[in-house]
């Protein structure tokens, strides 16, 4: 059994409160799950509303598979328009971890 993680850091463009960042990354996070059947969620930077972190994790027989989705889910983000990729960590973890 394989899991893999990845974790997006991401500028907000024109988003002035919380509410306004709420509106932006909760589509974010229920397409990823959605389109790619992972679990995803914001995971830090909570209390800054031009900020974000979310992060996801993928369970897998085949860590090719896992490579796969998890480069996919990144093309993807890094193609939103209301959102800037600062930067993207991404692990996978295997039975010997």
């Amino acid at each position: 059994m394989y899991v893999g993680t990845l974790s997006f850091d991401l500028l907000l463009g024109d988003v002035r409160s919380l509410k306004e960042k709420r509106s932006v990354i909760r589509p974010i996070v229920a397409e990823l799950h959605r389109r790619f059947a992972v679990s995803a969620a914001e995971v830090g930077e909570q209390d800054l509303y031009r900020r974000a972190v979310v992060g996801l994790a993928l369970v897998s027989g085949d860590p090719g598979h896992l490579r796969e989705v998890l480069e996919r889910c990144e093309h993807w983000m890094a193609a939103r328009p209301e959102v800037d990729l600062l930067s993207a960590r991404q692990r996978i973890h295997g039975e010997d971890d």
